[in-house]
């Protein structure tokens, strides 16, 4: 029989491997970037399926018999972080935290290894900080951490040693970068030291019905640091976001999922940090809204916009002057300045308001980022204010999706939005007419077009902003 081998020649670069020893990456292209590398079983069990026996070939198993415990939930204890998670830590997961350094990610973990809602251990595993920094941390945040196991070390075999001693049902990796291990080369913090590690930890996790979390550095442009194949591993991505506003001092903290095939991407968490640490928002609409006595000044909207299954009151704040040059500029970091501009030369074909020749600034309080398409009624006419200098009218809440022919599109859940309207005190909602097929007693108040919202808001028009208590949608009428 022809004997197996137990080396191959892996890229030091991009982690690809050769039978052979190669001058030049195929893959990559750099140079004396092969180094030999012993071969190791890194193939997974999946989750409980396909079973080896002892002595015998890999199994598989008939979905009926798969037992369905093995997909509940772990309660964090932390109500945010269930809610970006999809309801809860998924066992046999692996998660991926990314943001920027200082912003909370080990904070965050910490806080969630003790709160979590469950009878195992947690291994906590720091490779940034000795054992004392993480006591002194835990210490602050008032975590006595009595099932909580700590290890300082990047090591991969160290830390696989430890899982197998502890058997915890929870791990925590602080952070992905720190990994190493002599079997995937010589360089610490490699790509195919990041790609090795980590598979090797979520291979564990998955056969050991226990779940891990991964943080990670992020780059200059906001993306994580590593392989984006990294990504592809785990089964939740979450980005930790903060706001710099200086309405909150910023303090406010976003957890948004980027990928989670558990759940829903829609959910956000929202946390303020302070001395004890992360705390939950209970109320977020309050956080977004500037309370103010009088009217609204200039270039003010306040939009109800969807984020998951929970409706928001946001403050949109525009701005228009003059170009300072011979074209004009968008500047949004919180609201896509490409739906900016749509909104601008929606105003400027259908009411004839000139924007080409004016450079637009648009913001949201409380450092938000919005990405539902129901801000874009409130949008614009927080930009015909900013332009005309007429205020919008301030207990109206907006709500609304613009088409490039000016209508006002119909959005879901419009029920919930007016009912966080009224619940904070807003006297009126100005939101799409609803379908006639949708009911015999359509809602005559509501706007078809943009003409007509901007009659309602500014003029003494036939159209004006419905009730915020007399709004149903269609199912509840």
């Amino acid at each position: 029989m022809k004997k197996q081998k137990t080396f191959v020649f892996a890229c030091s670069s991009c982690g690809h491997e050769e039978p052979k020893w190669l001058g030049r990456c195929p893959e990559c292209g750099q140079w004396n970037t092969l180094a030999e590398t012993p071969v190791s079983g890194r193939g997974g069990s999946g989750a409980g399926a396909g079973k080896k026996t002892d002595g015998g070939p890999p199994q598989s198993l008939p979905l009926s018999s798969v037992d369905p415990l093995e997909g509940t939930r772990i309660k964090s204890g932390i109500a945010e972080l269930d809610r970006a998670l999809g309801g809860g830590i998924m066992k046999r997961s692996a998660i991926l935290i990314g943001g920027e350094p200082g912003i909370g990610k080990s904070t965050l973990l910490l806080q969630a290894a003790a709160s979590a809602d469950t009878r195992g251990r947690v291994l906590y595993v720091s490779g940034e900080e000795s054992a004392g920094q993480v006591k002194t941390r835990a210490g602050r945040l008032g975590i006595t951490g009595e099932r909580i196991e700590i290890f300082c070390s990047g090591n991969l075999q160290d830390i696989e040693a430890i899982l197998r001693a502890v058997k915890p049902v929870l791990v925590m990796i602080d952070s992905a970068q720190t990994l190493f291990s002599a079997e995937a080369g010589t360089t610490p913090g490699t790509i195919n030291q990041m790609k090795y590690c980590c598979w090797e930890l979520v291979s564990w996790v998955k056969d050991h019905d226990a779940a891990v979390f991964f943080t990670a550095h992020v780059t200059k442009d906001g993306i994580i640091s590593g392989p984006k194949s990294l990504e592809h591993m785990v089964d939740t991505v979450l980005y930790f976001e903060d706001s710099t506003q200086a309405g909150n001092d910023g303090n406010t903290r976003f957890l948004r999922a980027a990928k989670n095939r558990f759940g829903s991407v829609d959910e956000i968490g929202i946390f303020t940090m302070g001395e004890k640490g992360l705390s939950t928002v209970e109320d977020p609409s309050l956080l977004f809204l500037v309370r103010r006595e009088g009217a609204l000044p200039p270039g003010i909207a306040t939009a109800a916009v969807l984020e998951g299954s929970r409706a928001l009151l946001v403050e949109i704040q525009a701005l228009t002057v003059p170009a300072k040059g011979s074209m004009s500029r968008v500047f949004s970091d919180r609201i896509d300045s490409a739906r900016v501009s749509r909104v601008a030369a929606v105003l400027e074909k259908h009411l004839g308001l000139r924007l080409s020749d004016q450079d637009l600034y648009v913001n949201v309080a409380g450092g938000i980022r919005i990405t539902e398409v129901g801000v874009e009624l409130a949008l614009a006419c927080a930009l015909y204010s900013g332009r005309t200098g007429i205020p919008v009218p301030g207990k109206t809440a907006i709500a609304g999706e613009l088409s490039l022919a000016g209508e006002v599109r119909p959005l879901r859940r419009l029920s919930a939005r007016a009912k966080t309207a009224r619940n904070l005190g807003f006297t009126e909602f100005l939101c799409p007419a609803a379908p006639a097929e949708d009911s015999a007693d359509p809602l005559p108040s509501g706007v078809r077009n943009v003409k007509e919202a901007v009659r309602a808001l500014f003029s003494t028009g036939q159209a004006s902003p419905v009730p915020a208590d007399s709004l149903t949608c269609p199912a509840e009428r």
